[in-house]
């Protein structure tokens, strides 16, 4: 799994020269290993940095085990710095050449399937999952007291654990608030240790309405969705589940930020939309988070000392040197503004942010 310590690694490095970014899709529906190992090749053939070349190749011929659904690969051989990182969710086969690793398509992978923290909850307790780039791990979960099933008038009372009827008493009640509020307080403590961004909440329409309303206000703003699913679902069933209702809602909320960023812009507010005046906002370190449509990318112009990114090669504005024509300027927007604490955001099929250039940030002032 990619980590958080792992991706500051990459935000942070910088090749004297140039390095070699590959992104290559190994799903078996792809092809097997000979298949893969072919576009490999091919990727590469036109790359002229021979060393870089050979160590992504002997990788792949002597260390890669076929894990995950696609591989990503940094090579900067003058700084004896290569990394590889089985995905386990597939990506595009592409090659980049740059002096930073190319990261837009971790980012994609970040913004869609990053950092989700699923419960399966009933009224007895909970199952804890974190859901991370497509790999599902389970935390042991919380079980409280069962609420038992009573008779009274010979009429059959309680909704139990796993469901049931209406019709408690006030001991099952008190029963079922203490293991709500058990599993709340567990879960809480889990969605802080694994830096949760997004929640997600699993079971019958009640008890994922009375899970969520005791979870602390912080967490409920972060609940993007309900489903239906029981407490003893397979991990394949939870994964499967969770990739899709975090999907639809990560849609949702995209369509609505583009909306409020291109409203606020056009007000003057703290938005900007376009290339330039978005590059302007990131050599300031304004930008909160950044928006960027999916592919999009830019040659331009990069300041060696201060790193200022500009469209037009001249003078840098803030140290006077001569700027360096760049692949890719919107790359590096996307390295500047995760170093600087900044969030980046790849929408898919906008037509609103393709209308105003492709790319938009939200500002801090």
């Amino acid at each position: 799994m990619l980590t958080e310590s792992n991706l500051r690694e990459l935000l942070e490095f910088k090749a004297k020269t140039q390095m070699v970014t590959l992104y290559l899709n190994t799903e078996p529906s792809k092809g097997n290993a000979d298949s893969y190992k072919l576009r490999m090749r091919t990727l590469l053939k036109e790359i002229k940095l021979p060393q870089d070349v050979e160590a992504i190749e002997r990788f792949f011929m002597q260390e890669y085990d076929g894990t995950g659904r696609s591989v990503a690969v940094f090579s900067c051989a003058e700084a004896g710095f290569l990394r590889a990182y089985p995905l386990a969710l597939p990506v595009s086969d592409r090659v980049n050449v740059s002096d930073r690793p190319a990261l837009k398509p971790i980012t994609d992978l970040l913004d869609n399937y990053g950092g989700y923290g699923v419960a399966l909850v009933d009224q007895q307790g909970a199952r804890l999952f974190f859901f991370h780039l497509g790999e599902l791990r389970e935390q042991e979960g919380v079980m409280g007291e069962a609420v038992k099933h009573v008779k009274r008038g010979g009429a059959s009372t309680v909704a139990g654990r796993r469901g049931g009827v209406a019709g408690r008493t006030r001991a099952m009640e008190e029963t079922v608030d203490r293991n709500i509020k058990e599993s709340t307080e567990f879960a809480s403590r889990f969605f802080e240790e694994n830096h949760v961004r997004r929640v997600l909440i699993g079971g019958t329409d009640a008890n994922a309405a009375l899970f969520r309303a005791a979870l602390p206000k912080a967490w409920q703003s972060l609940v993007k969705g309900t489903f239906a699913m029981s407490m003893t679902a397979s991990h394949a069933e939870v994964q499967e589940r969770a990739m899709q209702i975090g999907l639809e809602s990560e849609r949702l909320r995209e369509e609505q930020l583009v909306n409020d960023l291109v409203t606020a812009a056009a007000k003057g507010g703290l938005a900007v939309v376009g290339l330039a005046d978005t590059l302007k906002a990131v050599n300031e370190d304004r930008v909160l988070n950044l928006v960027v449509a999916e592919g999009f990318q830019q040659s331009g112009f990069e300041c060696g000392d201060c790193e200022m990114l500009v469209l037009d090669e001249k003078e840098c504005e803030n140290c006077g040197k001569k700027t360096a024509a760049v692949v890719d300027v919107v790359n590096l927007a996307i390295h500047r503004v995760m170093r600087h604490g900044g969030s980046v955001e790849v929408v898919h099929t906008n037509a609103h942010l393709e209308n105003v250039g492709m790319i938009a940030a939200q500002l801090r002032y």
